[in-house]
């Protein structure tokens, strides 16, 4: 995201991303490899001979716009490695993906219950909004730019959470990589 909150462009593009105002460098790529090799893409770990599983997350979620930019790009499971979740009302049929088209916020309740490692939300902001109340843990990655508007990190209602800052990493690139926790005690229950 940018240092002013925002996860796209205002025309819903990723501003970190190819053809971005921040490009992806090659440590940015190396860093996630060695950290969170599950988050990449798996035509990016086919290509890094990346074959290792990851600590954090074994199921990605991700809302319905932010699953067509993989569609767009020609993936229609950009993480075949993961479970992987799409949020949609208007999808009823994929070979390639859990469709999900009821309540997210049950659907999570229910997952986090499930045995496994931590679920990952990719996108998009009106997901995240939704699921607010369940988010333990916040992994920011900011690219050094701002952009004065787009797509911010949560599409909702006002609402405050408190989460702590638990480990920063800051990469040659200067993105910044920092992991927050909600504080136990705050109402909020499970892991993910």
């Amino acid at each position: 995201m940018t240092l002013d909150g925002f996860i796209a462009g205002p025309d819903g593009a990723d501003p970190t991303g190819p053809g971005g105002f921040w490009p992806v460098t090659e440590s940015d790529v190396a860093y996630l490899a060695a950290n969170y090799p599950e988050t990449l893409p798996g035509p990016a770990r086919q290509a890094l001979s990346v074959t290792a599983d990851g600590d954090h997350f074994d199921t990605v979620l991700e809302g319905r716009r932010s699953y067509q930019l993989g569609l767009d790009a020609g993936l229609a499971d950009a993480y075949p490695h993961l479970r992987h979740v799409v949020f949609s009302r208007t999808l009823t049929e994929s070979a390639d993906v859990e469709l999900v088209g009821t309540d997210p916020v049950a659907y999570v309740r229910e997952l986090k219950r499930q045995p496994g490692k931590g679920i990952w939300l990719i996108g998009g902001a009106q997901l995240a909004a939704a699921l607010r109340p369940e988010i333990d843990r916040l992994i920011i990655k900011r690219a050094p730019i701002a952009i004065g508007s787009g797509i911010p990190l949560f599409a909702g209602p006002f609402a405050v959470d408190t989460y702590r800052p638990v480990h920063t990493d800051v990469l040659d690139s200067g993105v910044v990589v920092t992991t927050y926790e909600r504080p136990t005690g705050t109402g909020d229950a499970g892991g993910g």
